[in-house]
């Protein structure tokens, strides 16, 4: 899948360095994140009132969730728990290459030790 049909905001590349790194496919983990990016869109309101935004590259907005954030999301969609640490891996993956996009990587890295950063696209 091209980059431009993506329904999800996380790169390619990124896509697949997460899953090699958490052991899940790429074909896998890409189904996963559009499957995600379906729930978190249609919480992207509820986002904007629990959690602090941060704006990233390209338009990406992140919002840090409290650690653990990925475990719940993966049982709302009932998935395994190697498939939810690999849409936490790609989500803190692309926030910090946008940190470090945007000139801001040290204040990004800091962020992801005690938050999880989700990336939504708005709706």
């Amino acid at each position: 899948m091209a980059d431009s049909e993506r329904t999800h905001p996380i790169e390619g590349q990124t896509v697949l360095l997460a899953g090699a790194r958490a052991s899940v496919t790429l074909t896998r983990l890409s189904a996963l994140l559009e499957r995600a990016q379906q729930q978190l869109v249609g919480r992207y309101a509820e986002y904007e009132r629990r959690f602090e935004r941060v704006d990233g590259a390209e338009g990406r907005n992140y919002f840090l969730a409290p650690e653990g954030h990925w475990a719940e999301v993966g049982e709302d969609l009932d998935l395994t728990d190697r498939e939810a640490d690999a849409l936490r891996r790609a989500h803190e993956a692309q926030f910090l290459r946008d940190g470090r996009t945007v000139g801001r990587r040290e204040e990004f890295e800091t962020s992801v030790e005690i938050r999880e950063p989700v990336a939504i696209a708005p709706p």
